[in-house]
């Protein structure tokens, strides 16, 4: 059984005697990026998901010599992952957005509140996983997980992301095959309640979208609110971890920019990136210097040619981990803003 888009690569021998596991750097430079998006659907986060796949590489080393080769080594190093994570999740909350603590939205005018202590859910970026596989990443349907107990998380996931039987999910986990089923049942009816599942992936962007996102980013450079709320549909919500509070519809949400937001027009750059098989950008806020520093990564969820939710996640180091600058100069102007007016 493999992921969609993946190879299938067994552990059979070459001509020369040797396996896989006897090129441990290629091994791991081959699995890297699958291991750390099944990591990161487990666990909520993509710092955590890097430090599960090392000690999942860590133990696969350990025990190489014990391996027998009665399954791939893919599914060998999948079966360690797996329980690498269900080890650290012991005990462990769950990683929530601001819309899945069970609060009502915020209304225009009500104060922000925010809790740093709470474990927040974290995007991955696109290029630290397979691409094949960000139907399975979605922002939406990685929250949505995070509400399962662990192991109906781990099932759901080999069952439903990488297609393994309930036999080998059953191994995998050192449970029965009734058990496999009777939780991948339990998980999709919490998954049904939400109106969530892996196929409500969006296709690729169109270019009317692509237009769109042009907008998105010239209006914050401007700070037009009107375009901004003009860009969303009417029903937007709008999220931003570490604050507990959000925002549903247009009019709210262009009340918290314009009103909240520090920023003035010319200072708050964007660039784009990808999240979650999602369009990202990283938003830039101007100093007092006068150049530009980190403020916030937003993920976007469109829906046609309008933004139908943002979750704008306050927390810098994400920056790094998307490969995007720690500062821009003062001079920097948005590369779809060319022709707007020099910044001040």
């Amino acid at each position: 059984m493999t992921a969609r888009g993946t190879t299938t690569v067994t552990s059979a021998q070459g001509t020369d005697g040797t396996t896989e596991l006897d090129d441990f750097p290629t091994l791991t430079q081959r699995y890297q990026r699958e291991l750390l998006a099944h990591c990161y659907r487990m666990s909520g986060s993509v710092h955590e998901a890097e430090d599960l796949v090392q000690e999942t590489f860590l133990r696969a080393w350990k025990a190489s010599g014990d391996f027998q080769g009665r399954s791939s080594v893919r599914t060998w190093l999948y079966r360690i992952a797996t329980n690498v994570c269900l080890t650290n999740l012991e005990s462990r909350p769950r990683r929530p957005l601001p819309t899945g603590l069970g609060t009502s939205d915020a209304t225009m005018g009500d104060a922000l509140e925010q809790d740093p202590e709470i474990a927040w859910l974290e995007p991955v970026p696109d290029a630290a996983v397979v691409v094949a596989e960000r139907d399975s990443i979605r922002l939406a349907f990685v929250a949505a997980l995070q509400h399962l107990p662990a192991r109906q998380r781990a099932v759901l996931i080999l069952r439903d992301v990488l297609r393994w039987s309930a036999a080998e999910v059953a191994e995998a986990l050192d449970t029965t095959t009734a058990a496999v089923n009777s939780a991948l049942q339990r998980a999709h009816a919490q998954l049904a309640d939400r109106g969530l599942s892996e196929e409500t992936v969006r296709p690729d962007l169109t270019d009317a979208q692509r237009s769109l996102l042009d907008r998105y980013v010239d209006a914050f450079w401007k700070k037009d609110i009107d375009t901004i709320v003009s860009l969303l549909t009417a029903e937007a919500t709008w999220e931003m971890p570490p604050f507990t509070s959000w925002f549903r519809g247009s009019e709210a949400i262009g009340w918290l920019i314009g009103t909240e937001c520090p920023g003035g027009s010319h200072d708050m750059p964007m660039i784009a990136t990808e999240a979650n098989g999602q369009p990202a950008f990283g938003l830039y806020m101007r100093t007092e210097a006068g150049d530009f520093v980190p403020f916030q990564l937003q993920v976007l969820d469109l829906d046609g040619d309008q933004v139908r939710h943002v979750s704008a996640f306050f927390d810098a180091r994400l920056f790094a981990t998307f490969g995007l600058p720690d500062r821009l100069p003062a001079d920097y102007v948005p590369a779809s803003t060319e022709n707007a007016p020099a910044p001040r």
